[in-house]
């Protein structure tokens, strides 16, 4: 039952609760944009690459990797996460020996992420001006260094600013996993605030993850300014 008082108590509960659940969300939202970002990242570069006419020929080779590659990014983006979950169980059990817990959502967390922040690589990409690749093509470098010198040094800015609206949002998918078994704030929002009828714990969580969010988020458009040559 909600407490009467804001005793020492009363704080001590809350911190032993909302402490814990805080470092699994964070664990799971880490692992899942470090992982997300570098496949997803890559997943963008090729389907860039391969719908580029400058960086790449165009023949049926081509073609077909860059619609098994789209449609593949498709479909992981129309399925809900819910829905995801369930069905990567299979997956998730086989890389981390179980589809509950911390470890499992955190491998549901990046597989839902990967094509997100693959569309948004692409696009990014895509929005820079053509005649950058092509003068970079034009005085003699190689793909890789177009890509690794050029494209990506000069989208920086706003590939993080991207890659900051995929973790936020995998900061909402990981409290949504918390309350199927995932552990972390969504847990103790579902377990110790509604179930309990515990509104402290409700609006703690909520703080929680909006301090987080707020906190990723300036962070991001920091480095983005710091990395911004214009």
């Amino acid at each position: 039952m909600q407490p009467d008082t804001f005793s020492p108590e009363h704080f001590r509960e809350l911190w032993n609760i909302l402490w814990p659940a805080t470092l699994e969300t964070l664990y799971m939202v880490g692992y899942s944009s470090l992982f997300s970002i570098l496949i997803g990242t890559l997943i963008g570069v090729v389907l860039f690459i391969t719908s580029n006419e400058v960086l790449c020929k165009q023949n049926i080779f081509t073609s077909i990797i860059n619609k098994i590659l789209g449609l593949i990014v498709n479909i992981g983006r129309s399925i809900p996460f819910i829905i995801l979950i369930i069905a990567a169980a299979p997956l998730t059990r086989l890389i981390v020996g179980t589809f509950i817990g911390t470890e499992a959502a955190a491998v549901s967390l990046t597989i839902a992420a990967i094509p997100f922040v693959a569309r948004l690589t692409e696009s990014t990409f895509a929005g820079l001006d053509k005649g950058v690749v092509e003068a970079s093509v034009a005085c003699g470098a190689s793909l890789p260094q177009t890509i690794y010198k050029v494209i990506i040094p000069e989208t920086l800015p706003v590939l993080i600013l991207n890659y900051t609206v995929a973790v936020v949002n995998l900061i909402g998918f990981s409290a949504m996993a918390g309350v199927i078994g995932g552990g972390g704030l969504g847990d103790v929002a579902l377990r110790h605030g509604l179930q309990r009828f515990r509104t402290d714990m409700l609006f703690g969580t909520v703080i929680i993850l909006v301090l987080i969010v707020q906190i990723v988020q300036i962070a991001g458009n920091f480095f983005a300014k710091v990395t911004d040559k214009r």
